[in-house]
């Protein structure tokens, strides 16, 4: 993975989070709260789930045990 390729999946996981809590709020105008959470839930963990990849990602070029290229 290059840097470019790192920094674009960064600002992926910070879009999906984002939206998840505008689907959040806007669903929430019409719908009760709990249906609101279930539609804003694929994104929050879709965001998370990428977010745990890229932390490994970073500790394990820290450690040097995998590369991020320039």
């Amino acid at each position: 993975m290059d840097r470019n390729g790192f920094v674009k999946l960064s600002l992926l996981a910070f879009g999906l989070i984002l939206v998840s809590f505008l689907i959040l709020g806007f669903s929430r105008l019409v719908l009760p709260y709990r249906t609101a959470r279930v539609l804003a839930a694929p994104t929050t963990l879709l965001g998370f789930a990428l977010v745990c990849y890229l932390l490994v990602r970073a500790v394990l070029s820290k450690l040097r045990l995998v590369e991020i290229e320039d």
